[in-house]
């Protein structure tokens, strides 16, 4: 595939993510795909997955314990078999009721047929920790 497609699909993920429509998004991936969200104090779905199965298994935590109060990828620059996703969200954590925001970058890699191998996504962990933590830090 080439760059103007890798982006189209890019763009259809994000639509299908914000839409809630997971299993068509989960199409847009090898079975074997790789998914990674920096590890992050607190935070229960962070971490490296592998395959459709875990990735699942993140959506489903990301449903448990969020809630998407904005959600906007704003930008896209296409490079190869990159796709690189400038954005931003904001969410409330339902266990603590804080909410953070966050620039976003995320990095898809695509393969010959145009379906996303790997996924990874940075932000501002300082902001999501402190949001899913449940007592502020005591000043000394």
């Amino acid at each position: 595939m080439n760059e103007q497609e890798n982006t189209e699909t890019a763009r259809r993920a994000y639509e299908l993510f914000k839409e809630g429509d997971i299993e068509s998004l989960m199409d847009l991936y090898t079975d074997d795909a790789d998914w990674e969200n920096p590890q992050t104090e607190n935070v229960p779905h962070t971490g490296k997955r592998k395959g459709k199965e875990q990735m699942l298994e993140f959506m489903s935590l990301v449903g448990e314990y969020s809630e998407n109060l904005h959600f906007e990828p704003r930008e896209f620059v296409a490079q190869g078999d990159k796709v690189v996703v400038l954005g931003d969200y904001k969410w409330r954590i339902k266990p603590t009721g804080k909410e953070y925001e966050s620039d976003f970058v995320h990095v898809c890699t695509f393969n010959d047929e145009g379906k996303i191998t790997a996924f990874k996504e940075y932000l501002d962990t300082a902001k999501a920790r402190d949001a899913y933590t449940a007592q502020e830090a005591q000043a000394a």
